[in-house]
């Protein structure tokens, strides 16, 4: 019977996580696979929206992240020479997408979200694969993969679950047994760098700095460091031929202050640098059998918009009201309805981060000189105007049981 009531999530990035947290507070067996050593996070900080905020509210998380809230007062967009295209407001953007924009660390969430689940939940350095997605009538099945001995060798175990939440990343291995025709990721034509370092001396406003085929943005965090990150036109595959600290250099040194401030407290070895992929052409759908994709697994997106981590939370506590209490689970039917409330939405979250991407990622001098009038032209009339890019995106709120239960932890009220 224990293995009628499991739940395999397999990833432990941030998706994954709030899966198994939601999931966990409905009353499944969660095992979570995750085939790094660790959950020492790979990134820098992660920007959470209040779309994701009301996410985390319900499992519990909320609060705890608005307590991490650094932005106050006025932030916008600049040339790299300083000239201010827009403002934007951060009691503005508040009142009108109820709450505030929250920039922590990646260790900072994954630490928050782990507290929620309880000892053992969570296996390091294995893998999973999908041998079987199952279907109403039979379980799904999985190959776990770990270290055996000091030679190498491998152990693999087969394991049946009631559910499987796919949450393995951009390159996902399960979305591939799952819908082995789909094209996959694609390069986007941009390369990105990401680093947190301490803040400088002089103090500065949050920006978002747009040149000729280049960007940058500096964000306060509330422990007092930047996270800092930038993108720029480049070959897929392209490495700087010293080091990547030269190359930031190269191409933001003499960008308006805090830039070069902030570059000159970087070390080189702790910058990250990604090409950015995304999933362009959708899925067919986000589950197959007793599976479902979630995250970058099942929609991955430019970051121009700033909602890959946070679509993936929305992912989360929607598979979580789905799949309801253990007993009231039909995959077919809860599946399904996973699919219908998820794959339009973030579909156009996609579409709209490319077309913000590619504008942002302007080369020609014309081009750019016209996005800087456009942008400057808009701005005119208030923050207001700016915000509603984010309309139908930051405003969303997660589905509510329609008669939750007394005993039901994880209900909404």
């Amino acid at each position: 019977m224990e293995q009628q009531h499991r739940a395999v999530v397999v990833g432990a990035g941030i998706g994954g996580l709030t899966a198994a947290v939601a999931l966990h507070l409905r009353g499944w067996q969660v095992t979570l696979l995750e085939r790094a050593a660790d959950l020492a996070p790979v990134g820098a900080g992660i920007a959470l929206a209040p779309n994701a905020q009301r996410a985390l509210d319900v499992i519990g998380l909320g609060d705890r992240v608005r307590e991490l809230s650094a932005w106050q007062g006025d932030g916008g967009m600049r040339t790299p020479d300083g000239r201010w295209l827009a403002r934007t407001d951060a009691e503005a953007a508040a009142a009108r997408f109820g709450g505030p924009l929250v920039l922590l660390h990646r260790a900072t969430l994954v630490g928050i979200l782990t507290s929620a689940l309880p000892e053992g939940v969570v296996r390091t350095g294995v893998t999973a694969t999908v041998t079987d997605p199952g279907d109403d009538r039979r379980p799904a099945r999985l190959t776990v993969s770990e270290a055996g001995t000091a030679t190498g060798n491998a152990t693999g175990t087969d394991i049946e679950a009631e559910l499987v939440v796919a949450a393995d990343g951009i390159r996902s291995a399960i979305r591939g047994t799952l819908f082995p025709d789909h094209p996959g990721p694609r390069y986007s034509g941009s390369t990105s760098w990401r680093v947190v370092v301490p803040a400088p001396g002089r103090p500065f406003a949050p920006h978002e700095t747009w040149g000729a085929g280049r960007l940058w943005g500096s964000q306060p965090l509330k422990d007092g460091r930047v996270y800092a990150y930038a993108m720029a036109v480049a070959p897929a595959g392209a490495h700087a031929p010293d080091d990547e600290k030269s190359e930031l250099l190269r191409l933001f040194g003499d960008w308006h202050h805090p830039v070069p401030e902030i570059l000159a407290g970087v070390d080189p070895d702790r910058i990250l640098r990604h090409d950015v992929h995304h999933l362009p052409d959708p899925l067919p759908a986000f589950h197959r059998g007793r599976v479902a994709l979630l995250g970058d697994a099942a929609h991955a997106m430019m970051p121009s918009l700033g909602q890959g981590g946070n679509q993936a939370v929305e992912d989360a506590v929607v598979l979580a009201h789905h799949a309801r209490s253990v007993p009231d689970f039909t995959p077919d039917r809860a599946l399904a309805a996973y699919t219908a409330d998820r794959l339009p939405r973030t579909t156009a979250i996609v579409r709209r981060a490319a077309r913000t991407g590619a504008l942002t990622m302007l080369s020609a001098r014309p081009a750019v000189a016209l996005r800087s009038a456009a942008v400057s032209a808009v701005s005119r009339f208030g923050p207001g105007l700016a915000l509603r890019g984010f309309d139908g995106i930051c405003d969303w709120r997660p589905p509510v049981d329609p008669a939750p239960s007394a005993h039901d932890p994880s209900r909404v009220s």
